[in-house]
């Protein structure tokens, strides 16, 4: 760990990381439903992607950095609190909102909706604040987009 740290800091990715802590915190969410299901599908990865690039307006070794960092942080979490209390913070109710959707569309961009992908969303909701007729809402809206 410590040497990790200290390679950041040499490289000064550190200071990147650190100016996109909403973004590296959104990007672990999506992460961890990617992987809720144990199968890492690239259709889910591009959704992730493309919401990423959509939601923050990032350049290419920006977006990069947030998939590492956000795919390392979410390997290494312990709990969601780590993350949802970052965007808590940062973001006001509609942005949160738009994450949930995000996590929707993550979700069902293999065309499957897993119970483990449904339940981490629904607790990340619960992280978040959004009220139950919010989080419905938003699986309905992506649902009928499919």
């Amino acid at each position: 760990m410590l040497k990790a740290i200290l390679s950041k800091l040499k490289s000064g990715e550190s200071q990147q990381v650190d100016t996109h802590t909403v973004e590296v915190a959104t990007a672990a969410l999506l992460y961890e439903v990617v992987r809720a299901d144990d199968d890492v599908d690239k259709r889910e990865l591009a959704e992730l992607s493309a919401m990423l690039e959509k939601t923050f307006s990032l350049s290419a070794s920006e977006l990069k950095l947030v998939h590492e960092s956000g795919s390392k942080q979410s390997e290494d979490a312990v709990d969601l609190v780590q993350f949802t209390q970052v965007l808590n913070q940062k973001l006001n109710d509609t942005d949160k909102q738009q994450v949930i959707l995000g996590l929707w569309k993550v979700a069902y961009a293999d065309n499957e909706l897993e119970p483990l992908e449904e339940h981490i969303i629904r607790k990340i909701a619960d992280l978040l604040y959004i009220p139950h007729s919010q989080y419905i809402q938003a699986k309905l809206t992506v649902q009928s987009a499919r």
